[in-house]
């Protein structure tokens, strides 16, 4: 195989769009915005699959969500946990620097944070928390 040969294939690789990534999402299987949540992942290259739950608080607590962060939703990626309405973006963020963490949350629930936009009325400013493994939490976004 000559240099251009494998120039070519290293070329050709790099073009190659990247996998889903597969998060899992526990939800109520009631909650409209936890459903336009998912909307939002899938929007940017996610693949959620779907846990639903008659009872979040219990998921939760097995999930180990400190009780100061919580939100609708819960979700986990390579075992991160992922709380309430965050940014796809800033999940993106968080595989790709690996922190020691449990995970992102976006507590509560923000108007105009993915799956919280509502037609006619102004996108609040939010923050995404970083979630220590000590469950102390730091600001990691702003939106």
């Amino acid at each position: 195989m000559t240099t251009s040969h494998v120039l070519a294939l290293a070329l050709a690789l790099t073009a190659l769009p990247a996998a889903a990534q597969d998060i899992h999402v526990h939800l109520s299987p009631t909650c409209g915005c936890c459903k336009a949540w998912v909307k939002h992942l899938e929007q940017a290259g996610f693949t959620p699959r779907i846990v639903e739950s008659r009872d979040m608080a219990a998921s939760k607590r097995a999930l180990r969500v400190p009780d100061k962060v919580e939100s609708c939703h819960t979700a986990v990626v390579e075992g991160y946990i992922v709380e309430g309405h965050v940014p796809a973006s800033d999940i993106r963020r968080l595989l790709k620097e690996r922190p020691a963490a449990l995970g992102l949350a976006v507590p509560d629930m923000p108007v105009g944070s993915p799956g919280m936009e509502v037609p006619g009325v102004a996108p609040e400013k939010f923050e995404t928390l970083l979630v220590g493994v000590d469950g102390e939490t730091s600001i990691y976004g702003k939106h």
